[in-house]
């Protein structure tokens, strides 16, 4: 047997009709678990074939990032033809279909859940939408930055004098993807035993909610809206980043004794006994003195000298490191969480899962746009069972 049958999806058949990030994200998920993953895009191709400005043969490096292990093929939804092999593909194959089109689109070409389970009830469908499955914004459009702003997550990320930013990377997205994937999965389950599918909603503002967890029990408990500490957070002192003589580290001490050892670590065994900076109660509230007295003792050093001496005391500590630093580093190499399936590939962040002490392999590389004629030619006409295995 091969890697790819001996992973926990094979024998799964996913229709991804996504675009963009959060749904294709979904679909790559699957793929690494060992589904057989249909990638419908429009003639047109993928938005993220055209994000630049990094590009790897002819298509944008997200779309390599987004897309591996998928078969690609081109479909015309607007087309009645193409349309109707489309639903062929979803009823003749699909365990899954999975889509973020716009509000009110899947309707109205009978790729919403009502519609296709009438005749395959045991279809697990995934919509993910941007505002939600109800209430009154549901039929806006919606991407990453706008739930961030949405949700409160800019409120309470930058700079304390300083304009709200955006997270660097796409977590909504990403967050959204993780969420669907994580339905689709349980919907699957109780299809073993219900044998009947389910219609699953993510949404990229319920995504970003998840993410303020904290923040709100926080507010409902005093009503505090939240503030902006940098690198920091608002209930843990140190817990940010500082300077060295030659670059920054973050160091974070979640407990009174991770503090006391910070102390000792930094030649200052007395803050641990001072009743200003003893418990994290006493830390928080003389936040401004303990970080300046923090920061003028690192900057005596270079970062790596602190980054060993604070490790031989216990305390979690790591470099802000650059993405050349993080790909370079022993570490990630030794996780082989970043590869490629062959040598002349881009070389893409894998699955940060692994199963009995192995991770998936490298998925094949993102296919070119493909015409549906070609690539299902042979696929459809089988008639599958519920358990995603072929009959025919």
């Amino acid at each position: 047997m091969n890697q790819q049958s001996e992973l926990p999806l094979s024998g799964i058949v996913v229709v991804e009709l996504g675009d963009s990030a959060s749904a294709p994200f979904t679909g790559k998920i699957l793929a690494e678990l060992g589904a057989e993953v249909w990638k419908v895009e429009r003639p047109t191709g993928d938005s993220s074939r055209g994000w630049g400005p990094s590009m790897w043969k002819g298509s944008g490096a997200a779309f390599h990032a987004l897309n591996r292990g998928k078969q690609s093929i081109s479909i015309d939804i607007k087309d009645r033809e193409q349309l109707a092999l489309l639903h062929q593909l979803i009823a003749e194959r699909a365990d899954v279909f999975l889509h973020n089109l716009r509000p009110g689109s899947a309707a109205k070409y009978g790729l919403d859940a009502e519609s296709l389970r009438v005749t395959k009830p045991e279809l697990v469908h995934c919509e993910v939408g941007a505002f939600g499955h109800t209430g009154p914004m549901n039929s806006l459009p919606g991407y990453d930055p706008l739930m961030q702003a949405f949700s409160g997550i800019m409120s309470i990320t930058g700079e304390h004098d300083g304009p709200p930013v955006r997270a660097g990377v796409s977590i909504i997205d990403f967050g959204t993807g993780m969420w669907a994937a994580i339905g689709i999965l349980a919907a699957l389950h109780r299809r073993r035993t219900k044998l009947d599918g389910a219609a699953v909603n993510a949404s990229l503002l319920e995504t970003a909610i998840a993410w303020m967890s904290i923040g709100v029990a926080g507010y409902n408990a005093d009503g505090a809206p939240g503030e902006r500490h940098g690198s920091g957070v608002a209930f843990i002192v140190p817990h940010r980043a500082y300077s060295a003589a030659d670059g920054d580290l973050i160091i974070s001490c979640g407990n009174d004794g991770l503090f006391a050892r910070l102390s000792q670590a930094l030649d200052r065994p007395e803050w641990a006994s001072d009743d200003r900076f003893a418990t994290n109660t006493a830390r928080l509230a003389n936040r401004a003195e303990i970080d300046r007295s923090i920061a003028d003792r690192l900057a005596q050093h270079p970062r790596e000298h602190w980054q060993k001496r604070l490790q031989d005391f216990g305390v979690p500590v790591a470099p802000v490191q650059t993405t050349a630093e993080m790909v370079a580093h022993e570490q990630t190499k030794a996780l082989g969480i970043i590869g490629a399936p062959t040598g002349d590939e881009i070389g893409v962040v894998g699955l940060p899962l692994s199963f009995d002490g192995k991770r998936p392999p490298p998925l094949p590389a993102a296919q070119n746009i493909g015409g549906a004629d070609d690539r299902l030619h042979g696929v459809l006409g089988q008639r599958r069972g519920t358990d995603g295995n072929s009959d025919g």
